[in-house]
């Protein structure tokens, strides 16, 4: 029988060979791991980000829309009035001496003002009495300064949710060096005509969501500014330029309008429709 003999240094050695491989081994373990968990971190912050920029996307498009909602609203409005029946109160309203295109209809000397007031389709603030008549020149017309909306009134928003604050801002669009001779006039009318002249306005209506962000700027509510650049005081601005400067999610919507001032007409023959108009029937009585 043969018998082997081993030293107790070589059985040291090889104990001592397998320590440091599993301790390699476990490192290189750690490290994989790691790797393993910044990726996972990187994927959920990605996702996160992901995440914020499409409520982001979202809340901008629904912002959009509703801005964009109450601005065509109150110009509806303001057509449906002018564009109704010139028997309704609504029209006879409007084209009043007191009214939004009546103050300009009537009167030459209105027309560099502009007619601002707060839409709210619950009231009638489409009247003198209740708007803001800002000269060109500066100051206001008969000082008259009730239009501006005031984004603290609960009364001034468009419903009851006090979500959305829509200024309207009405004024005759500026005389254009280019424009066809006669175009101002109403075909068919005579020259001399009181009725025969027609208008042209800009209309723009703004819309902001006051909750947001306080509309103001150093002290100066943008509501209070004009929305005419060219009558933008030094040092001050617009009322978009406002809006932008205090971060308020806001939108104008403009528009041109082409008004005239119809006449009054009755109509004598009904051609077989009903009987005679009294009104066309001369008194017999001496």
């Amino acid at each position: 029988m043969v018998r082997q003999h081993y030293s107790s240094s070589s059985i040291n050695k090889k104990n001592h060979l397998n320590v440091i491989y599993r301790s390699s081994e476990q490192g290189a373990t750690l490290i994989v791991v790691l790797l393993f968990l910044v990726l996972i971190m990187l994927a959920g912050a990605i996702a996160v980000k992901q995440s914020n920029t499409d409520l982001k996307i979202a809340t901008a498009d629904q912002i959009h829309t509703v801005l964009l909602q109450s601005s065509d609203s109150a110009n509806q409005k303001l057509e449906t009035m002018i564009n109704g029946s010139p028997e309704s109160e609504q029209y006879k309203d409007v084209t009043s001496a007191a009214g939004v295109f009546g103050h300009f209809l009537l009167n030459a000397d209105n027309a560099t003002n502009e007619f601002i007031y707060c839409f709210n389709p619950r009231t009638k603030k489409y009247l003198t009495a209740d708007a803001t008549v800002r000269q060109a020149a500066g100051g206001y017309w008969s000082s008259l300064n009730n239009g501006i909306c005031d984004y603290t009134n609960a009364g001034d928003y468009t419903s009851a949710r006090q979500t959305v604050m829509t200024q309207m801002s009405v004024t005759t669009t500026p005389p254009d060096a280019n424009a066809e001779a006669f175009g101002q006039m109403v075909i068919g009318k005579e020259v001399e005509d009181r009725t025969s002249k027609k208008f042209q306005f800009d209309i723009r209506a703004t819309s902001a969501l006051p909750a947001y962000s306080e509309p103001k700027v150093s002290g100066d509510k943008c509501f209070g500014q004009t929305s005419i650049s060219a009558n933008v005081a030094t040092g001050k601005k617009s009322l978009n330029d406002c809006m932008l400067a205090a971060t308020t999610p806001s939108k104008m919507l403009y528009e041109q309008a082409d008004v005239e001032n119809v006449s009054s007409s009755t109509v004598c023959i009904p051609f077989g429709k009903g009987t005679l108009n009294a009104k066309c029937v001369l008194s017999t009585t001496p």
